[in-house]
């Protein structure tokens, strides 16, 4: 059997939360992750210290996932048929390495 192709990352904004992209980049090779794509970028309240990525909501064929690091957001769209269980233990491994 050969191994699915992997997934896709979307370069649609010249600007991106710092380290989100490597993340991206080694999530995009996980089995069953098709396409990413980073979206808006806004302003939190609160400070998060570390880069932090967790799931929000699903969407028609995957996941809204919402990147934090400092008081910056932004929302990355994943498209895959994982479960969100299986898809949080995915994007810790990625942020691990």
């Amino acid at each position: 059997m050969e191994k699915p192709s992997p997934g896709r990352l979307v370069w649609n904004h010249s600007t991106h939360i710092s380290g989100l992209i490597p993340i991206l980049q080694r999530l995009c090779k996980e089995d069953g992750i098709q396409t990413i794509t980073p979206a808006v970028i806004g302003r939190a309240k609160g400070h998060c210290p570390s880069l932090q990525l967790r799931v929000s909501v699903p969407i028609r064929g995957g996941f809204k996932i919402i990147a934090r690091h400092g008081k910056t957001v932004q929302e990355v769209f994943i498209i895959t048929p994982l479960d969100q269980e299986t898809l949080e233990a995915a994007i810790a491994i990625c942020q691990r390495h």
